[in-house]
């Protein structure tokens, strides 16, 4: 789809804020069955990319304002040039309507939109305090030699973000239970939750006793706060398989069942009280697309020569996440709290990610230094139509959903992947930096300030709404 098309449908449609998304883009070399769940489709990137005792008829006037209000959210949108290094313009500002706040979760402030400004008081951890940080994200143990990237805070325009205060998450989660679904980016949001509650109460892993696989499905138990954290690998959401017959590698294709969500998850997630969904990167490969156990079409597989109809990435990605979000509103014991939790961009520049692409910058980008293209846009917006669908039917079961819309904050973070400072992965002998993943400690960290931050309002909501009731 053209720019110009794009933009037309974002404002048509009113859609909100564009993201990065990283293209699978031709290698053929196979990759060994042990590392076939962590293949570097994650790593890599095609393109250099306060409430007052009212009178009753006070309240209904701020009721009906606020039903006013709530059905206006922030869209922010980015207008790039062709390449990462280049400057670009950025469009800001449009509302778009929905049935409840989503963005704007404190009425008063949308802390999603701002820009990073310096911090001089450091990380809330390091990799010494906290020895969970696997080695992936490691990357002050992997010899990162500049350490600015931890001196920056994210300010929201009109108000401060509340700083990450580890004992009030674990209260506010106490008995409960969260999941992350998803693909490795997921999974590093999971360790920088890890470490960040470490300073309050250290957490067991009690991952073997639930999965063999105890390096994609994770789980961790606060034994102090009966909380647990998990962690359930599910890259496309629905099920998925490998389809060439030749083995896996870099750009085989993919078969996904898009009626179908991934068990692993979709089998455990009653048991969940909080829920982050994510997922992207690997719908850049070849891509075989089932619906009721018939192929219905293909993306980047020559599908036409086979009489098998191409479809874009794009309905594959739609079909993925309507199928998650039904699986939760259609399960009648699932309570929980969801949430998307959108895509960070990768910033690989001088070259993509397998033909020697890096992101060696040490410093924020300012406002407008980002690059994005139509596609990027698009698969935002499907993602945000998807979620609201479900929002809307969520409202009606009781259920919430909620977003947290991380990627105003993290494009403007060149700095803050590992590159080559984390785990080494590699591609015919050489080591190939990781512009996809977060440093941990670092930028990631401000995905669970905003979980903080939304899971906090909406305790103050509920228990505002309970006493309400009380009083009448």
């Amino acid at each position: 789809m053209r720019k110009l098309d794009v933009l037309t449908k974002q404002i048509v449609m009113k859609q909100v804020s564009p993201c990065i998304y990283v293209y699978m883009q031709g290698c053929t070399t196979h990759l060994p069955r042990s590392i076939m769940k962590f293949p570097p489709s994650e790593l890599h990137s095609a393109k250099s990319s306060p409430q007052s005792n009212a009178s009753t008829k006070k309240v209904l006037v701020l009721a009906s304002t606020s039903v006013l209000l709530l059905a206006v959210i922030p869209l922010y949108l980015f207008v790039t040039g062709a390449r990462l290094d280049a400057r670009s313009s950025r469009e800001l500002g449009i509302r778009t309507g929905a049935s409840k706040g989503i963005e704007r979760v404190d009425r008063r402030c949308d802390v999603f939109r701002g820009k990073w400004v310096p911090y001089p008081n450091g990380a809330y951890y390091t990799n010494v305090t906290c020895p969970l940080i696997i080695d992936q994200h490691n990357c002050l143990k992997f010899g990162r030699p500049d350490t600015e990237f931890l001196n920056w805070r994210w300010k929201p325009d009109e108000c401060e973000l509340p700083r990450f205060h580890a004992g009030q998450f674990l209260e506010m989660a106490r008995g409960k239970s969260l999941a992350f679904v998803g693909d490795s980016v997921g999974r590093n949001q999971m360790q920088s939750l890890l470490c960040l509650l470490a300073k309050v109460e250290f957490p067991e892993d009690i991952s073997h006793e639930y999965s063999i696989d105890t390096t994609y499905f994770k789980r961790w138990y606060f034994p102090g706060h009966e909380f647990t954290v998990a962690t359930f690998w599910a890259p496309y959401l629905v099920k998925s398989r490998d389809a060439d017959l030749g083995g896996h590698t870099f750009n085989s294709i993919m078969s996904i069942y898009l009626d179908k969500p991934e068990p692993s998850w979709a089998t455990e997630i009653t048991n969940f009280d909080f829920v982050v969904i994510s997922a992207g990167q690997w719908f850049f490969r070849p891509l075989m697309f089932y619906e009721k156990g018939e192929i219905v079409g293909c993306c980047s597989c020559e599908g036409s020569k086979n009489n098998i109809t191409d479809l874009t990435r794009f309905y594959g990605y739609r079909m993925a996440f309507r199928t998650a979000f039904r699986e939760l509103l259609s399960q009648k014991a699932y309570k929980g709290m969801t949430f998307l939790r959108t895509f960070s961009p990768a910033h690989f520049e001088n070259g993509k990610w397998n033909t020697g692409g890096s992101c060696a910058r040490t410093r924020p980008f300012t406002s407008g230094e980002a690059n994005l293209e139509g596609d990027d846009l698009e698969f935002y917006l499907t993602q945000v139509e998807e979620f609201r669908a479900a929002q809307r039917e969520g409202i009606k079961r009781g259920l919430t959903f909620r977003l947290l819309d991380t990627t105003e904050a993290m494009i403007q973070r060149p700095d803050g992947h590992p590159n080559h400072f984390g785990g080494r992965l590699l591609l015919k002998n050489v080591t190939m930096a990781d512009c996809v993943h977060w440093c941990v400690p670092g930028a990631i960290d401000l995905w669970n300030e905003f979980l903080f931050h939304v899971m906090r309002s909406e305790t103050r909501e509920s228990l505002q709404g309970q006493t309400h009731e009380i009083a009448r």
